[in-house]
């Protein structure tokens, strides 16, 4: 089979764009950007993985125990641009975290910002600036 110029330049064409990677994304539905949520815990894991980052929070609850909150923050590559560190946050810091909470209830959401004892502070965009006087939070 003899192809012409125009049918070569068409199948070139047409293979380069089904090389182009898809992007593809999860949705962030499931947070509610309207609600706020503010935990004071302490830190039991941090996460350093990609997609996402996790951040594991023990928080005290009104019966006298504890929950553990998921919370998801972005990339390592898109925090580690505002300075974060994969040891940003260690097992047994206390930490006061806003959050998105989960629509559904569940103790999750979505990260905002947090400040540690000392002032220092760490966010998501704007405002991930540590705090006047406070050492870096890496």
């Amino acid at each position: 089979m003899k192809l012409t110029f125009n049918q070569g330049f068409a199948m070139c064409v047409a293979a380069g764009l089904c090389a182009t990677p898809v992007v593809a994304h999860h949705s962030a539905n499931m947070f509610d950007p309207q609600k706020e949520v503010v935990l004071d815990g302490t830190i039991k894991e941090f996460q350093w993985t990609n997609p996402h980052i996790w951040i594991q929070v023990s928080v005290p609850n009104a019966k006298g125990g504890v929950d553990e909150w998921s919370v998801e923050g972005g990339s390592p590559n898109l925090v580690g641009r505002q300075g974060w560190k994969r040891n940003s946050f260690k097992t047994g810091d206390k930490v006061v975290m806003k959050i998105h909470p989960m629509r559904s209830g569940e103790p999750g959401g979505s990260f905002m910002s947090a400040t540690f004892p000392d002032g220092r502070t760490l966010g998501n965009g704007a405002g991930a600036t540590p705090a006047a006087g406070a050492a870096p939070a890496y």
